[in-house]
């Protein structure tokens, strides 16, 4: 397959063609899936192969894509992409910038601690069974289910600046569900939470810990049912990492994605709030907050070696001290908004094109614990566990609910509240923030599901965070 691409490479390398990058791709998944304790599914998906070439040509990029190896298949994406290129060339009303970059070559492989595509798969359909059945028995659930899904990916980068990069990654997204009613009503509980993707194999699935939570959410989702509602119209609010990572995802990693102002974007997920304008002194948050595009962390799903137009992996700060002071970009919209390309254009496969994603984007850390966290706020709630979220299509006026809350009074955990739910507008959320723990409680969450683009692509990216104060928030509609 190497030798196949540098043949493809070489065969573009002219002048005629400014620029040219191929890809490969060979994917595996499997998921198991339980349901009220039955195996419902247990499927697999292997050597799904793909290719990718995409060229610069008269101002204009072309792109075509395969899943058929044949000479003549190639042949045939070869001048679709060169035809694509020098079609929309004559629509253009400026030509494509790119940035010539420095080669890289280099190879990275990721080796999981139990490797869920060797093991026995008998052994993993035994492991979630015995979770499923203790999901079960208790009257009060009325649903549930426990899965698992495992990725791996190898895949080769290759460009006409020499740059020529292979790489094998393995994520795996564990998670049980419970329902619960009494007959009026039903609440459910999760565990981890939706965003429960992690870069690594089978181990990722034994340090959750899921069986040691069974009958923590059964316990829970059945309190639930009588719980009380937040009834003031405003509070301040801990909110948890799970659904924190969320609200990082929707209300700023989506908001910053440069092709949303350059009106890329609007037709399927939509726009954004920030103007090219307000780069460098737009106040985002408070002080506190400090947001950064890292895809040199090798623990998280966005890690690499180089994004999918060959600019090297690398951190960027996208908000410093409360102020927008970047983009997630590509060489293009880097160039056209005067900014340094991020490392942040990426396919899901090699057959898609490859559009400006989220890597492992971060809120940094502060200091202090969720305990002391909790102790120094006199009144209010801890919130966690997503259940349903709105955002309107500028990434600026939002709704959250989770699945479960605590009340605090005077620095302390009481009882639990049911379906949290809080609204804002994004600078006004993040400019309330006024605490964030420290490096002790930061992790990397993520998802497979981050979805973008026409055709659809699903995206596997993570977020570091830490439990995070906001003060005075509106939680009640009435507000």
């Amino acid at each position: 397959m190497q030798e196949m691409i540098k043949s493809i490479i070489n065969k573009l390398d002219i002048p005629s063609i400014t620029y040219t990058d191929v890809r490969f791709t060979n994917t595996d998944n499997q998921k198991v899936y339980f349901e009220k304790g039955i195996l419902k599914h247990f499927g697999s998906d292997f050597d799904s192969k793909a290719l990718g070439i995409r060229i610069l040509k008269d101002g204009c990029w072309g792109f075509a894509g395969t899943t058929i190896f044949s000479e003549s298949s190639i042949e045939n994406t070869i001048k679709r992409a060169i035809s694509n290129a020098t079609l929309g060339s004559n629509f253009r009303k400026k030509p494509a910038l790119f940035k010539p970059l420095q080669p890289v070559v280099k190879s990275y492989h990721f080796t999981p601690k139990e490797d869920p595509f060797a093991m026995d798969d008998e052994e993993k359909i035994a492991y979630h069974q015995n979770i499923a059945t203790k999901l079960v028995g208790n009257e009060k659930i009325i649903f549930s289910y426990v899965y698992t899904e495992f990725y791996r990916q190898y895949k080769i980068f290759a460009n006409t600046q020499g740059t020529f990069v292979d790489s094998t990654v393995y994520d795996t997204m564990p998670m049980m569900y419970v329902l619960a009613s009494n007959g009026k009503e039903a609440m459910c509980r999760t565990y981890p939470g939706h965003m429960n993707g992690r870069r690594g194999g089978f181990e990722i699935v034994r340090n959750i810990e899921m069986e040691k939570h069974t009958a923590i959410i059964i316990e829970e989702a059945i309190k639930l049912l009588d719980a009380p509602r937040i009834t003031e119209e405003k509070a301040d609010l801990i909110i948890g990492g799970g659904h924190l990572a969320l609200q990082l995802h929707e209300s700023v990693g989506h908001a910053t994605e440069a092709d949303r102002i350059l009106g890329k974007e609007i037709s399927y997920a939509g726009k954004t709030f920030i103007k090219p304008n307000m780069i460098g002194d737009f106040k985002y948050g408070s002080k506190l907050v400090n947001i950064y595009s890292d895809s040199t962390n090798p623990n998280g799903m966005g890690y690499h070696i180089v994004d999918d137009e060959g600019t090297p992996g690398t951190t960027v700060d996208i908000i410093r001290d409360g102020i927008l002071l970047d983009q997630q970009n590509s060489q293009e919209s880097a160039a056209i908004l005067g900014l340094q390309p991020s490392s942040n254009m990426l396919a899901s496969l090699a057959d898609d094109i490859p559009l400006i994603r989220m890597t492992n984007f971060c809120l940094t850390p502060d200091k202090g614990n969720l305990k002391q966290l909790i102790a120094s706020t006199e009144n209010g709630y801890y919130i966690d566990y997503t259940k349903s979220w709105s955002i309107d299509d500028n990434r600026n006026n939002f709704q959250f609910t989770t699945e479960i809350g605590w009340k605090i009074e005077n620095g302390e955990l009481k009882h639990i509240v049911k379906e949290p739910t809080y609204f804002g507008i994004t600078p006004e959320f993040w400019a309330a923030c006024d605490g964030i723990c420290g490096e002790e409680e930061w992790e990397l969450h993520g998802t497979f599901h981050c979805g973008k683009g026409e055709p659809g692509q699903a995206m596997h990216l993570s977020h570091g965070v830490a439990p995070a104060r906001f003060k005075n928030i509106i939680c009640n509609v009435k507000a």
